[in-house]
């Protein structure tokens, strides 16, 4: 790809994140943060509030498989293709604790027409490996924004 190609590409990415995050109200109620997008890619950070943990005085896995299904989101939809998760998977590696700053960072390995698998690494402040998360896009019908260039 070109150089301006690539900046389009980038533009694109940039405006869809931005786009799509404003009407994320999940997202945005949990805290969550758009760090970074880049097209295929997408990183969130989010810190963990008291209010997000479990009996056990850890983060509810369900805190961190939406931290990571929101970076993967962000990553699928960065072409301005309105996309969806058709399937996702977790493994929980490690406990993350309330004050805990975490991070997911959502790559593509593999992308058609219609389906996508994209890989999530969620990662604390230490850079130790919390969770990882791979999930399945499907294109639907749309767009996430209008582009005007």
């Amino acid at each position: 790809m070109s150089k301006s190609g690539e900046e389009r590409a980038q533009r694109v990415a940039e405006r869809c994140a931005q786009a799509l995050f404003g009407r994320d109200r999940a997202s945005q109620a949990l805290g969550m943060r758009l760090a970074e997008v880049r097209p295929g890619r997408a990183r969130v950070v989010m810190t963990v509030r008291p209010d997000m943990v479990n009996g056990h005085d850890v983060c509810h896995g369900g805190i961190i498989f939406a931290l990571a299904d929101s970076a993967f989101a962000f990553a699928c939809n960065s072409y301005n293709e309105s996309t969806v998760a058709a399937a996702g998977a977790i493994d929980f590696l490690a406990a993350a604790r309330a004050g805990d700053e975490l991070t997911a960072e959502a790559a593509e390995l593999w992308r058609t027409k219609r389906n996508g698998i994209y890989e999530i690494s969620v990662r604390n402040q230490r850079g130790e490996r919390v969770a990882l998360f791979r999930g399945r896009s499907y294109r639907i019908d749309g767009q996430v924004t209008t582009i005007e260039e």
